[in-house]
């Protein structure tokens, strides 16, 4: 008689199978190996009667919610993360591939987004946290160390806390960019960055620093501008570089990330001039779309996927408590060349 899949027990697969049923748990949970014939046999069994595995209690034998909880920084309506998105898709395959489930929840600001820490730890929905959006004085971060809960944070914060981060080296990458610039012939050299309080900013705006330092070049006032990462603000601060003498004006822009360096280019083209020819523009991020541009827009590229799959990495080893070799990875970003540079 046909079973359905909800009354399918591991006895009905080792019947099948033909052997015992605690061989059948423990393959299935990865904890033995049989030969290659009982595992077909055992394969075969459960996809012929449908078996799936009661998840409540096996979370309940390994005291574990196998459950990874991420706060994300929700998008103003019509607008999107590129960054975040890959972060959280990559995140969500490795996870799936180790037989975890990740669990987003919207980022609070404020003692709201502690709460939110809390209720999940209490609630024991979550066996550990991946943190994004990392700043300085991170309270998050404050917490979780506090209370000794397993968390791994895709950024860094202040210096002297110790704790488990994947990041990507922003400085590097800005710094390779102003490098191609220099190589290229430009000195008049321009950067769109963020707010002093960001630490992603602060971090990639050293890297235009350390470029301009080695090779001697002196920063022209009024080339370093901080501001919001949105179009209207690159749009903005690059209208007010072109109001410039020609003889002072930039032959180049950095921007801190690839929205702010579309509102450069549309700024370029209601001055009237060829971008990639009169002023080379480069991004940082290289979301997918910036290829399809007008021309198309050189960018830095970040390995989200391979950030995303490290967080998951590593947690899930912090949380079944396995050795762990490297606590801290930073990952290194290229530079894509495409013809607005």
């Amino acid at each position: 008689m046909p079973m359905t899949a909800s009354k399918v027990t591991l006895k009905d697969v080792a019947a099948r199978a033909g052997v015992s049923y605690q061989t059948v748990s423990k393959v299935l949970n990865g904890d033995m190996q049989v030969a290659p014939e009982t595992m077909e046999r055992i394969q075969a069994a459960v996809q012929e009667l449908g078996y799936r595995p009661n998840r409540i209690a096996r979370n309940m034998r390994a005291g574990r919610s196998f459950m990874i909880g991420y706060s994300w920084t929700q998008t103003e309506p019509g607008q999107v993360n590129h960054i975040l998105d890959q972060f959280l898709s990559s995140m969500v395959r490795e996870a799936s591939a180790v037989g975890y489930y990740v669990l987003p929840f919207p980022f609070s600001e404020g003692k709201s987004q502690i709460d939110s820490y809390r209720d999940l730890i209490r609630s024991g929905n979550v066996d550990g946290f991946v943190l994004s959006s990392v700043n300085y004085h991170d309270p998050r971060i404050q917490y979780l160390l506090k209370q000794k809960f397993p968390f791994v944070a895709f950024g860094r914060s202040n210096p002297e806390w110790d704790f488990a981060w994947v990041d990507i080296d922003g400085a590097a990458g800005t710094r390779q960019a102003i490098e191609y610039l220099i190589g290229r012939g430009h000195r008049r050299i321009a950067i769109l960055a963020w707010p002093e309080e960001s630490r992603v900013g602060n971090d990639r705006l050293q890297g235009y620093l350390d470029a301009m330092r080695a090779a001697e070049i002196d920063i022209e006032p009024g080339y370093l501008l901080r501001g919001e990462g949105t179009f209207e603000v690159g749009r903005a601060m690059t209208l007010h570089l072109l109001e410039l003498p020609p003889e002072r004006r930039p032959t180049a822009i950095m921007a801190l990330n690839d929205t702010m360096a579309i509102g450069a280019m549309a700024a370029a083209r209601e001055c009237g001039l060829e971008i990639g020819t009169d002023l080379a523009i480069i991004g940082f991020d290289d979301a997918p779309m910036v290829q399809y541009l007008f021309p198309p827009l050189t960018s830095v590229r970040q390995p989200i996927a391979e950030a995303g799959h490290k967080c998951v990495e590593l947690l899930v080893s912090l949380v079944e408590g396995r050795p762990i070799e490297q606590h801290h990875i930073l990952l290194s970003p290229s530079l894509i060349i495409r013809a607005s540079a």
